[in-house]
């Protein structure tokens, strides 16, 4: 069973302020869940995580976790402005993206971030964009085919496909990117790879370090080259059902620490740094959209109406995911009611949930709808004329905190050239 954050009474007083719908944090949680992470990986000095700032992109919660020790991982010109207003520059910022402007790499170059180079033209466009390549460059590695790890905990299974994904170099041009990069000046270089996503296995961190551990490997005794990092990047999912082992990311860190000491050791490669860059891992359970129910309606099927939509959380409408509801005051209440939540856009795939059972829900009872810490907010749009909502950050006092305000009609035709 998942519990909220947040009480019934804490979330009247706060919708009191702050009009429902809205996203609300964790402070305390997202601090304890980055330490755990850190500790997780304390082995190796060189760690560093690197928060995926698309997965929650507002400045309260970036500078929370830079606090924390942990760094930006930014694929956008807006992202690398944002990371620089929160005072999050130098290496603490991974630039990652692709089809890149050359003004994003020179913004990047700028804030002396680290630019990891996802295709072999972009040595190139990297060259013609900066007046001087920096000292150290990381090129993004796609193996190709199936990647599975077949059954895991609980009968889940890890499969994806890296063969179908646009990102990433195939092993000759990553060979080649690094002999051209070494010509042009580089010396130090990373390796960065994501192989699936949202995975609930210890198993799929260690899988993935074994694959780049020994590229690096190869790559160094082929190129010459100093291998600087590898990055793991994200794809350490979370349980958004509620009976779903969660990961431990201990057994995560140790998984990986043994495939170190079993190949990368005794290449003489002790001193690579492993980075990670995590997103959903590190906030999505600590998030809450919390909704007010607003209407009922009773044909072919039981339907209630929420005062959000999926211009708050498109992931139920966009991918069929699964989010958990509270129905807030009726924790213990018997689930013997079953319903679409459903928001008030002209499209019927906005719906929180389809013939979910749940306690009886009245007009005006509170639904938190869980784990929209990462790809919630982020993910938000105006369909419709739909306003963006506010965002809160609870704090570890117990004091909530406004971090951004909901929009306003004003904001919605800002752009409009009438």
């Amino acid at each position: 069973m998942k519990t909220p954050f947040v009480t019934k009474g804490q979330l009247e007083a706060i919708a009191a302020q702050y009009p429902t719908p809205f996203h609300i944090y964790d402070e305390k949680g997202i601090r304890e869940n980055a330490r755990r992470l850190k500790a997780a990986f304390a082995w190796n000095p060189g760690y560093r995580e690197y928060f995926a700032v698309k997965a929650t992109p507002t400045p309260a919660i970036l500078k929370l976790l830079h606090e924390e020790g942990c760094g930006c991982d930014c694929s956008s010109m807006a992202e690398l402005v944002m990371s620089e207003a929160c005072g999050i520059t130098g290496e603490d910022i991974m630039f990652s993206s692709n089809e890149t402007p050359p003004e994003d790499f020179q913004k990047a170059a700028q804030l002396g971030a680290v630019i990891n180079l996802d295709d072999l033209t972009l040595v190139d466009e990297l060259e013609t964009a900066l007046e001087q390549l920096p000292e150290t460059v990381c090129c993004r590695y796609n193996p190709g085919g199936v990647f599975t790890l077949g059954e895991t905990r609980e009968g889940f299974q890890v499969m994806d496909n890296p063969g179908d994904a646009k990102y990433g170099m195939t092993r000759p041009q990553i060979a080649e990117a690094f002999t051209r990069l070494q010509a042009l000046g580089v010396k130090e270089f990373g390796i960065h790879a994501f192989l699936a996503s949202n995975t609930l296995s210890n198993d799929y961190y260690p899988a993935l370090a074994r694959i780049l551990f020994q590229l690096a490997v190869e790559l160094h005794q082929e190129t010459g080259v100093h291998i600087r990092f590898l990055n793991l990047s994200g794809g350490i999912g979370i349980p958004y059902l509620p009976d779903q082992p969660a990961n431990d990311i201990f057994v995560i860190g140790e998984g990986v620490r043994k495939a170190y000491e079993e190949l990368l050791v005794p290449a003489g490669m002790g001193d690579v740094a492993l980075y990670t860059e995590l997103g959903r891992f590190m906030l999505a359970p600590y998030g809450h959209l919390v909704t007010r129910a607003t209407h009922e309606k009773h044909i072919y099927k039981e339907y209630i109406g929420v005062d959000a939509c999926a211009c708050d959380l498109m992931r139920p409408a966009m991918y069929g995911s699964y989010h958990h509801i509270t129905v807030m005051g009726k924790e213990t209440a018997p689930c013997d009611h079953k319903y679409d939540i459903v928001g008030s856009l002209c499209e019927n795939n906005d719906k929180f949930a389809i013939d979910r059972v749940l306690p009886r829900i009245d007009r005006g009872d509170l639904l938190v709808i869980h784990d929209t810490g990462a790809h919630g907010h982020a993910m938000g749009y105006n369909y419709n004329g739909k306003l963006r909502s506010a965002e809160l950050l609870l704090k570890e006092d117990g004091s909530v905190q406004l971090i951004r305000r909901a929009e306003t009609l004003e904001d919605y035709f800002s752009t409009v050239v009438w």
